[in-house]
């Protein structure tokens, strides 16, 4: 009897003395955990520097890991090394929302603040301008340049068949659907993506100036986009884009041939900026002095102004314009009348 007795003080002992080890092993725990939690709130909540104290540019590239995303983050001096931005993303439940792209982050922002950014998806946007006329070259110079791909890749993307029948379009390339405009575009967008932003922008803009078809000489929506294109490289006065439209209108009218220098241009490889008459006399496709009608596409990308002025041309009987060396232009009915007007203007640029 005295002996089982032992047994079992000893074994009271025993648990008594485990059960006060887990008791401080769990406040231990909690206390780590709040301590821990008290760490982590004050590091979400504490305002970055930032690298030299100023704005900083970054490129999360696509597929990026949650360590990948620290590691870019920590290198490029936005948050401070260690594994706190780590353990916030995880806690937070952001961690699988974070997205690629350009960040910009300023100096105060805290890494909650950063974490959000990112999760939210919240890119730098770059704006583009594309200046009304531009063709395809000078486009995929604009976007070489800006840093959205190689020239030759744009050009061969405006080419491609596959594209091109994508967007329904029958030319050999994409001149003409490509709208003038500023764009917002993302560092590291896909060219694709870029050429279909732009192409769509200008089927939205036709479908809101109507039926292209409804026009005074029925032309196809192809040809009214060739003869926009034309109007647009004519004349930058926006007065005069129906006039210059209903010229081409009433020569086209008359099955005269519009004579238009900017068509002969765009046809030669190697112009240098100064048209002669032997440009004038080179056959291509694009030399209205020498084809009858239009040239088998557009020579650049028209504006919405320059198509709606091949809709609804002035009501004018002019066949005939010359510059006056202002930016605008005069208007004939005849060439008896057109050539006084260019003895007139070429002396008056030539005094």
């Amino acid at each position: 009897m005295g002996q089982g007795s032992g047994f079992r003080k000893k074994g009271k002992r025993r648990s008594g003395t485990i059960r006060r080890m887990a008791i401080r092993l769990c406040a231990a725990a909690c206390v780590g955990l709040a301590g821990f939690g008290l760490w982590l709130g004050f590091y979400a909540a504490t305002p970055l520097p930032m690298r030299e104290g100023g704005d900083l540019h970054i490129l999360i590239p696509p597929k990026t890991s949650l360590a990948g995303i620290e590691k870019i983050l920590v290198e490029n001096g936005v948050i401070p090394p260690g594994r706190g931005f780590y353990c916030l993303a995880r806690l937070s439940r952001l961690s699988q929302r974070l997205q690629a792209g350009e960040y910009l982050f300023t100096p105060g922002q805290t890494p909650y603040q950063i974490l959000r950014i990112l999760a939210a998806g919240a890119t730098v946007r770059w704006s583009v301008t594309i200046p009304e006329g531009s063709n395809i070259y000078q486009l995929a110079e604009i976007l070489a340049k800006g840093g959205w791909g190689e020239r030759n890749l744009f050009l061969e993307l405006m080419r491609d068949p596959e594209i091109l029948a994508r967007y329904g379009v029958r030319g050999a390339s994409l001149e003409g659907y490509l709208f003038p405009d500023t764009y917002q575009l993302l560092r590291g967008q896909n060219p694709r993506e870029i050429i279909g932003l732009m192409v769509e922008r200008g089927r939205r803009v036709r479908q809101e100036l109507g039926d292209l078809r409804d026009n005074p000489l029925g032309l196809s929506p192809h040809e009214v986009l060739t003869l926009a294109s034309i109007v647009e490289k004519e004349t930058a006065a926006p007065e005069e884009r129906p006039l210059i439209a209903g010229v081409f209108m009433n020569r086209l009218r008359h099955n005269m041939r519009l004579q238009t220098d900017p068509t002969v241009i765009y046809g030669l490889a190697d112009f240098d900026g100064n048209l002669t008459r032997k440009h004038l006399e080179t056959s291509t496709p694009y030399n209205t002095y020498l084809i009858n009608g239009l040239p088998p596409g557009p020579i650049a990308n028209p504006g919405r102004a320059s198509i709606a002025a091949v809709l609804h041309p002035a009501p004018e009987s002019y066949l005939y314009f010359v510059s006056k060396n202002d930016g605008t232009h005069y208007f004939s009915h005849d060439l008896a009348e057109h050539n006084r007007a260019v003895l007139k203007y070429q002396k008056r640029r030539g005094s």
